[in-house]
């Protein structure tokens, strides 16, 4: 089913200066993209539930435990930091006084 526009009007709305190659270029895309959207409009989609994706997707969550193995020893974490004072991690200040 072919789709006709005029490409060199478009241009103009778009404020694009275009050779006639590029018209004819663009031209010739454009309805290639407008005749394959179209035969996308023209399949029977009657009795096909609305998705947002494909395949079913649940998620995955896991119940939120605090066990031995998930506890970070203190000491062993702020040791690894670049600068650590007391039981705090030190960094530098993100808001500067003026």
């Amino acid at each position: 089913m072919p789709v006709d526009i005029d490409i060199s009007h478009v241009a103009r709305l778009a404020r694009l200066r275009l050779s006639p190659e590029e018209l004819e270029t663009y031209g010739r895309q454009c309805r290639d993209l407008l005749e394959h959207v179209a035969r996308i409009q023209a399949v029977d989609t009657g009795g096909v539930e609305p998705t947002s994706h494909p395949l079913p997707m649940t998620n995955r969550f896991r119940e939120d435990r605090v066990t031995p193995d998930t506890v970070l020893d203190r000491e062993e974490v702020l040791g690894q930091a670049p600068n650590a004072e007391a039981e705090f991690f030190r960094v530098p200040p993100a808001i500067e006084d003026a």
